[in-house]
């Protein structure tokens, strides 16, 4: 579970208040098993709501002392985005409230959320990615595991999250499979590709024993240090790749999976299939990359529609 500090605003509480909070960070973990890193958002928005209510609390609030919070937010210039996720928090919270008799009404339940368009999500070209993917000198063991990770982080379509834990035991070398654990613990197989299967074969059997100083652990690709490499040590080794390939485009922690996604669309793939891929639970979460791949559905509209 996660146990960071509540941080900046948190000596701001009263004592109620910030055990209000602790108690449903508590109850999401043990009920709904949240990731950390949602967790940690819950709770910096549960704080920043109970800081501006000042010393009102959380479990006597009405919706009118809510809409002012959103309000105030949106003058502070913080995107729609971020306060419809506050909202998103605030009613989990208070409908977690009414469900343990805390109180009796929910003040967010008249509430709308703030209207939003759907993002197109950064990506790539497949020439950009063939440049990013041939940044890394294989020559070297650092650069092997980084090439290694980038041809199976696109060739899978996988979050960062789920490439960096990736564990020997979840690869089957001879299937050329994948086993991978997503968001909410769901599992799913995923082939890999020929070129990422050859890159991993080789960082395996080359270089990844040398990166422990004892025994070797079970993490497929470990850091210099012989443990879990964390994501945010990667991503900030996919970006010194990105300058040295000559990607002026921002990258963003998810980009090679939009374009892994973006890609395939492109050259014909299913989107029911895709979703399966992408371990989306909902269709429509997938649909957002139908807008991203125009290409491809203008070439099969004008090949297959009959006044195309």
């Amino acid at each position: 579970m996660s146990r960071q500090s509540v941080g900046i605003g948190s000596q701001q509480l009263t004592a109620s208040n910030r055990r209000e909070i602790e108690r449903f960070i508590e109850a999401c973990w043990l009920e709904k098993g949240v990731s950390d890193n949602t967790l940690d958002a819950y709770r910096r928005d549960l704080i920043t709501f109970a800081v501006f209510l000042a010393d009102d609390a959380l479990l006597a609030v009405v919706a009118a002392q809510i809409e002012a919070f959103m309000a105030s937010r949106a003058e502070q210039g913080v995107s729609a985005r971020s306060v419809a996720r506050a909202l998103s928090c605030l009613r989990s919270f208070y409908r977690y409230q009414l469900r343990q008799g805390a109180i009796v009404d929910d003040p967010v339940a008249t509430i709308e959320a703030p209207k939003l368009g759907k993002p197109l999500p950064k990506t790539l070209s497949e020439a950009d990615v063939d440049a990013l993917l041939a940044a890394p000198d294989a020559g070297d063991a650092l650069g092997l595991r980084d090439k290694a990770m980038l041809e199976l982080l696109y060739g899978s379509g996988l979050r960062v999250t789920e490439l960096v834990s990736v564990q020997m035991s979840m690869v089957n070398f001879s299937a050329g499979a994948l086993k991978v654990v997503g968001k909410g613990g769901k599992e799913r197989l995923l082939p890999i590709g020929q070129e990422a299967l050859y890159w991993l074969e080789r960082f395996c059997r080359e270089a990844r024993l040398g990166f422990f100083s004892g025994e070797a652990g079970e993490v497929v690709f470990p850091s210099s240090r012989g443990r879990q490499m964390t994501r945010q040590t990667f991503w900030h080794r996919i970006k010194r790749y990105a300058l040295e390939a000559g990607i002026q485009k921002s990258l963003s922690p998810h980009t090679l999976r939009h374009a892994f996604a973006t890609h395939l669309l492109n050259h014909g793939a299913d989107l029911r299939v895709l979703q399966l891929l992408l371990g989306h639970s909902d269709l429509s979460t997938t649909q957002i990359y139908t807008h991203v791949a125009k290409a491809r559905l203008q070439s099969l509209h004008d090949q297959h529609h009959p006044r195309g």
